[in-house]
């Protein structure tokens, strides 16, 4: 029976991981650490890839600034429609 896909947040991962080197560190196997973190082998080395070193404050950080920029996008887009427009009305096209 398949099991429902669960979404860590970023700093979730980072916790997971720094669980696991302090119990890779006591001498558990990584078989036993992994399902004590109920996650592959696979997915405990696409994390280690990716967040590395990080901290939770760090994982948290990089989410903030990824909704800043998200944010941010949008109202340059906004503006650009906003200066097409007023290009548009200044031809005389509408």
């Amino acid at each position: 029976m398949a099991r429902k896909r669960q979404r860590h947040t970023p700093e979730q991962v980072v916790r997971k991981l720094h669980e696991a080197d302090k119990l890779l560190g006591q001498g558990q196997d990584t078989a036993a650490v992994l399902k004590h973190l109920e996650i592959s082998e696979q997915t405990l080395y696409r994390w280690r890839k990716v967040y590395g070193d990080m901290t939770p404050n760090d994982a948290r950080r990089i989410r903030e600034l990824d909704q800043e920029n998200k944010r941010l996008k949008k109202l340059v887009a906004n503006q650009a429609l906003e200066i097409d427009m007023l290009k548009e009305i200044a031809r005389g096209n509408f």
